[in-house]
């Protein structure tokens, strides 16, 4: 082993590239989704054991936090299916050149904006 290699340990100095930042995303979106099933899952199963229940579900969702809390799992789950529709793509040999998964990554930023966009105008309009 190289003793004289270059060790940088200041991870704040590291600049990760477009690419990292895509794919760090998509994993961070997976894990949160994975929070979010359990919590509609408590939802769906409050609303569906009786009237009360559904009522107090029904009232719930209506508060701005709960709606920023299914804008925010609309979100990840937008930006997860986007991530994830890229890697299936690069899956079949399409931008998995240095250029084309910068572009790919782009790509999948500003779909997933505009898909963010579209669910917050879906929960609150």
């Amino acid at each position: 082993m190289n003793k004289k290699r270059p060790v940088n340990l200041d991870i704040g100095t590291i600049e990760l590239p477009i690419t990292s930042y895509v794919s760090i995303l998509h994993r961070v979106s997976g894990v949160a989704l994975f929070g979010a099933i359990a919590v509609f899952l408590w939802l769906l199963d409050t609303s569906l054991s009786s009237e009360e229940g559904f009522n107090a579900i029904r009232e719930t969702m209506g508060s701005p936090i709960c709606q920023l809390i299914v804008w925010a799992a609309l979100a990840g789950l937008a930006y997860h299916i986007v991530a994830g529709v890229r890697h299936l793509i690069m899956d079949f040999g399409v931008g998995e050149t240095l250029e084309g998964g910068r572009l790919g990554a782009k790509i999948v930023l500003f779909v997933a904006v505009v898909l963010i966009i579209l669910a917050g105008v879906w929960v609150w309009v």
